[in-house]
């Protein structure tokens, strides 16, 4: 991702709380899986450089994620902070056209596999 010694805040949290996070910044009401909040965005993102961000993930949404899929909870996990990851360091699939959903999408399953590879999840 080109950046070896970044900084990463996670949070494990549950639905209500994560629906809170949601609902304050997002103006969602609803429960989601994960959550990112990049630090290297905006006026003051070029303040600490190492500083990538916050990814919230949601316990129960990834549980039942899991639970539907087939998956083991910890795979869920890994995925969602990955996604959360990509988010942070300029990955989009909400904002974008296809094509940036399409490459987020792309690098997920890259880095996933290689996780899986490596015998990390």
């Amino acid at each position: 991702m080109g950046c070896p010694e970044a900084e990463l805040s996670v949070s494990i949290v549950g639905d209500r709380a994560i629906r809170v996070i949601n609902r304050e910044y997002l103006g969602r009401d609803k429960a989601t899986n994960v959550i990112s909040f990049a630090m290297q965005e905006g006026e003051f993102g070029a303040i600490n450089p190492e500083l990538l961000g916050d990814v919230v993930i949601s316990v129960d949404t990834a549980l039942r994620e899991a639970d539907e899929a087939g998956e083991s909870f910890l795979s869920r996990l890994y995925f969602l902070l990955l996604h959360g990851i990509l988010h942070i360091t300029g990955y989009d699939h909400e904002r974008s056209g296809e094509a940036e959903a399409a490459r987020m999408e792309a690098k997920e399953r890259e880095i996933f596999a290689l996780l899986v590879g490596e015998g990390l999840v």
